[in-house]
C-alpha cells in the first residue's frame, strides 16, 4: 500500500509539472562546445581500400565530429537550434615490397575469340605469376607510405518539443537536418616531401607566358599523349555532398543559474546517392555507388545560457 501512495504521489508531481510549468521560464537560450559520437554502420569504399592494403577497421570507432551547438525558445514549448562542426579519421601502411623484372613472355596467347595474341606482355606493370618473372625483395629505406583520411563536415538546424521534467530539468524530442559532406583522401608518398619540389611541374616547363613545353619521343611526335612525369607523391580526394537527418531525445540539466548539461541520443541517417561523388572538388564520378552515413549518434553539450 505504501508502494502504491508513493508512486501515485509521484506520477501526480510529474504530470503537475509536465502541464503547470510557468512558461515564462521557457524563454531564453544557450550556446556552447558539442562533439557528436557516430557509431557508423560502414564507411563508403571500405571494399576499394583493403586493395591498398589499408584496413577501414582501424578507423576511429566511433567517428568524433567537433562543433558547437545553439538553442533557443520561439514559443510555447517549442525551441530552434543549429549545429555546426567537422571531424576526421585517417589510417595508413607502409607495405613491403617485392621488385620483378617485367619481361613478359613473348609467346602467343590464346584469346577468348581463338585468335593468338602476339602482343608482348613488357612493362605492362603486372606480375606474371608463373612465367619466370624475376623478383627479391625491396631492402632500401624509400618505402612508401600509403594513407587514407576520412572526414564528414556537417550544418543543420533543430526543432524540438521540451517535456519539463523538474525545475533544472528537461526532457525534449526533436530532430537535427542540415547539409553534410563526406570525403576520403588517399595520399600515396614515395619519400619526404620537401618544399622546393612540391611545385614542380608535373607535365614540362612552364615559361613565363604561361605556355607549357612538353617533351615527347620522336616517335610519339605525331600523336603524342599528354600524361604527368615521375612524381615523388600522389593525392586523389573524392566527395559528396548530401542531406542529414537526425532524430534524437535529449535531457537538459541547468545545474548552475548560466551553465548547464545536454545530451542527446539519436540516430544518424544520411544517404549519397550514385554518380554523385566527385573528385579533387570538380570532376563528377558518374559510376560512383550510392553510400550510406548512418549509425546510432550520440552528443553531449556544455553550454552557456539560460
Amino acid at each position: 500500500m505504501k508502494n502504491i501512495v508513493l508512486f501515485l504521489t509521484l506520477s501526480s508531481s510529474l504530470l503537475m509539472a509536465q502541464f503547470s510549468y510557468p512558461l515564462e521560464d521557457f524563454l531564453g537560450g544557450g550556446i556552447g562546445y558539442s562533439p557528436m559520437y557516430i557509431k557508423l554502420d560502414s564507411i563508403p569504399g571500405s571494399s576499394d581500400l583493403m586493395g591498398l592494403g589499408l584496413n577501414p577497421k582501424n578507423f576511429r570507432d566511433p567517428f568524433v565530429i567537433h562543433g558547437g551547438e545553439g538553442f533557443a525558445h520561439v514559443t510555447g514549448r517549442w525551441r530552434i537550434g543549429g549545429y555546426a562542426g567537422a571531424g576526421g579519421t585517417s589510417i595508413s601502411t607502409v607495405p613491403d615490397i617485392i621488385i620483378f623484372k617485367d619481361i613478359g613472355d613473348d609467346q602467343g596467347n590464346l584469346e577468348p575469340n581463338g585468335q593468338l595474341d602476339w602482343t608482348d606482355d613488357n612493362d605492362n606493370g603486372v606480375w606474371d605469376v608463373g612465367e619466370g618473372e624475376e623478383f627479391k625483395d625491396y631492402t632500401n629505406f624509400f618505402n612508401p607510405t600509403i594513407e587514407a583520411k576520412f572526414t564528414i563536415s556537417m550544418g543543420a538546424a533543430s526543432i524540438e518539443y521540451v517535456m519539463p521534467l523538474l525545475q533544472d530539468l528537461e526532457l525534449s524530442a526533436g530532430a537535427l537536418m542540415g547539409l553534410a559532406r563526406a570525403g576520403i583522401a588517399v595520399d600515396q608518398q614515395s619519400g619526404n616531401p620537401r618544399w622546393g619540389t612540391i611545385f614542380d611541374n608535373a607535365y614540362g616547363t612552364m615559361d613565363s607566358t604561361g605556355t607549357l613545353f612538353y617533351g615527347v619521343d620522336a616517335s610519339d611526335y605525331d600523336d603524342p599523349v599528354i600524361l604527368p612525369g615521375t612524381v615523388p607523391g600522389l593525392l586523389r580526394d573524392v566527395s559528396a555532398t548530401f542531406f542529414n537527418f537526425q532524430p534524437y531525445v535529449a535531457v537538459k540539466w541547468q545545474f548552475l543559474e548560466r551553465l548547464g548539461l545536454r545530451i542527446s541520443v539519436g540516430f544518424n541517417k544520411g544517404t549519397i546517392p550514385a554518380g554523385n561523388w566527385v573528385l579533387n572538388g570538380r570532376t563528377k564520378i558518374s559510376d560512383s555507388p550510392a553510400s550510406s552515413i548512418q549509425g546510432a549518434s550520440f552528443r553531449t553539450m556544455l553550454y552557456i545560457g539560460l
